[in-house]
């Protein structure tokens, strides 16, 4: 058998974040852009209503696709907190997912996993979701799933025939399951 850790990694990674954006093309006509570039948009139109129909609920799309990862940074401070610049903070706390809309200039949707510092502060923002925090307990050892099948091999190589191939290789212990040395003083 296979150990899988069920624990997430706990180095950080970056903040995710998609715009949405209306763009307008003289006068008459406009087109939707997102900052993902495999997503498909509808072609330049004259019906802004149906371009903002389309933004916003393309932006909510992102935002349900999207699982809010405990270990992200804040986008908002990868930015140098430029969504909020009148108050200085510094990142902590929870990650959060943010919809961003400003209703008077009604062009732009941004979906972002922000700090749960930042999130207040950002103008025009709403909270969709929060990450989980997993509790680390010594009581949880990691869970065990079956090994992937083997895929028959050439002969030559390690093939799944061979002598000892039917027997589970040997499961290495996790770094939470060695055995420390304990120094002086611990609690027993």
């Amino acid at each position: 058998m296979t150990t899988v850790h069920s624990e997430p990694s706990t180095e950080r990674i970056p903040g995710r974040a998609w715009t949405v954006r209306i763009v307008g093309h003289g006068r008459s006509s406009a087109s939707v852009t997102c900052s993902t570039a495999a997503c498909r948009m509808p072609p330049r139109s004259t019906d802004l209503a149906a371009l903002r129909a389309f933004a916003a609920r393309h932006a909510a799309a992102h935002a349900k696709a999207a699982t809010v990862r405990p270990n992200a940074r804040c986008h908002c401070g990868s930015q140098r907190c430029g969504a909020h610049p009148d108050t200085q903070t510094h990142c902590a706390g929870a990650v959060l997912m943010i919809l961003r809309h400003d209703p008077v200039m009604r062009r732009v949707w941004s979906v972002e996993e922000v700090c749960e510092t930042c999130a207040p502060l950002i103008p025009n923002a709403a909270i969709l979701a929060r990450a989980e925090r997993r509790r680390r307990t010594p009581d949880h050892p990691p869970t065990q799933a079956p090994a992937p099948a083997r895929p028959s091999v050439a002969a030559g190589f390690s093939s799944p025939t061979a002598p000892g191939a039917d027997e589970p290789a040997p499961v290495r212990p996790s770094r939470n399951q060695r055995s420390r040395p304990r120094r002086s003083g611990q609690g027993r």
